[in-house]
């Protein structure tokens, strides 16, 4: 009689998985060990589809698969989600989703067991930050090599809202964690903007030299890349000190003296 490890998703105010162990019973004539599944989704009772095939509705577990890569689906109304996940053999695959109807605001995890030791974490979106028990690790994709036991691991990303999982590492194992991160979006009706309603211009001054040097920096050794003429208008791209940067009419941008420029009246 073989162990088969399975862990188990609780959803609160951040997730926690737990591991616990069960029996499988394999034949000793040579039937091929068993591997199992676990799927939970928010909101609960998705229709699960494994290999196309319906199979039940979330919470969902199915602890007598074969070793094989699934394609899985779940739909609740008119919004669904689905991926790929390879059982191994004498475990049980997590599977946790936050569905929405459009996929930035889609977000979960797929947790896998295999021999071996520490965790590999892989984000979307990739480079986000990773906390272990507190301390910063590094940047996902990556491998913690963190002994067995329980730990929270922390990923945040700018503009994605923050996932926390708590896990009990098992000895012997490796934990494989890919997470999906949903976008944040921030709500605009609460924000107060400037309206602008026309582009700033500048209007081009008389010089003693009948014309003005537009530079490639704001300096006075900065090269002339063109010349504009007393009248001429420019769009006023920035204001830094005793330069402006501007826009010429072919395009062409660079930094005049804002001594002999005026801010044209709208």
């Amino acid at each position: 009689m073989k162990k088969i490890i399975v862990y188990t998703l609780i959803i609160t105010s951040v997730l926690i998985l737990m591991l616990r162990s069960s029996s499988l019973i394999v034949d000793l004539l040579g039937i091929k060990q068993k591997s199992g599944i676990s799927i939970t989704s928010t909101p609960s009772d998705a229709t699960v589809f494994l290999n196309n095939e319906e199979v039940g509705k979330t919470p969902f577990e199915a602890m007598d698969l074969a070793v094989l890569e699934y394609q899985i689906k779940l739909q609740k109304d008119q919004v669904n989600w689905q991926g790929n996940v390879k059982l191994n053999a004498g475990t049980v695959a997590i599977v946790n989703r936050d569905l929405a109807a459009d996929i930035p605001s889609s977000a979960g995890e797929v947790l896998t067991l295999k021999k071996g030791q520490g965790i590999t974490l892989i984000s979307n979106p990739k480079d986000s930050k990773v906390t272990i028990d507190g301390s910063e690790v590094g940047i996902s994709p990556l491998n913690l090599n963190v002994k067995a036991g329980e730990h929270t691991i922390i990923l945040d990303h700018a503009n994605y809202i923050k996932r926390s999982i708590r896990v009990n590492l098992p000895d012997g194992y490796n934990l494989t964690i890919v997470v999906d991160l949903a976008i944040s979006e921030a709500d605009l009706s609460t924000v107060s903007l400037p309206v602008i309603k026309t582009t700033p211009e500048v209007i081009v001054k008389n010089t003693p030299t009948g014309f003005l040097r537009v530079r490639d920096k704001p300096s006075l050794l900065g090269l002339e890349v063109a010349q504009v003429k007393p009248g001429d208008v420019l769009i006023l791209l920035e204001e830094e000190g005793a330069w402006d940067r501007v826009r010429l009419a072919d395009g062409a941008e660079g930094y005049v003296s804002s001594t002999y420029v005026e801010k044209k009246i709208q």
